[in-house]
Parts: C-alpha cells; structure tokens; sequence
C-alpha cells in the first residue's frame, strides 16, 4: 500500500490498534492515547461520514452532530476523493449480522 503518510510509527501505532479485541479495549488504550477533544473530533468526524454516506443533508448533520459546515465539508471530500477508507468500513459494518 502506498501512503502519503506511511512511517514506522504509524505502522507501529496501527498495529497496536488491531490487538485491541474489544470496545472496553478500545476506550482504555484511547483515553490514554489521546485527548478528550481528540477523541472527540475523531469520533465527530466518523458520525459525519455516515450521516453524509447515508444521504443526510447537512443542515441535518449540524443539528445532529454539532460539526461545523467546515468539518463536514472536509468529510465530504474525503469520501468523495480519499482512500474509501470510510466505505470501506461501512460496508463490512453493514456486512455483519445483527446482534
């Protein structure tokens, strides 16, 4: 895979992250990791993508989610013109069986 943003840090960083095995894991090691604003954009920025996948305007989006204009503007394009990281996820999501 080639990547603008590749280094071993991030290699290293990202195989930590695919040990995690649970939510619980996953709210230990980002709390430590990152800041409560962080946690907060990020988790911000993931709401947006789906809410824009699944067609919602953004005034619906602002209202929702409280994320600028500017925020889901940068979302947009990255669904639009990014990697597909986003559908990616989204389908295998949408790919597993209910629980």
């Amino acid at each position: 895979m080639e990547s603008k943003i590749k280094d071993e840090y991030l290699d290293d960083l990202f195989d930590a992250v695919l040990k995690l095995q649970t939510v619980d894991e996953c709210y230990l090691f980002f709390e430590d990791l990152c800041t409560m604003p962080e946690l907060k954009a990020l988790s911000q920025r993931f709401a947006v993508a789906k809410m824009l996948s699944q067609k919602c305007v953004y005034s619906e989006i602002v209202a929702k989610t409280g994320a600028s204009t500017a925020t889901i503007s940068r979302v947009n394009r990255s669904l639009l013109y990014g990697n597909d990281g986003y559908a990616m996820l989204f389908g295998r999501k949408s790919a597993q069986p209910k629980k």
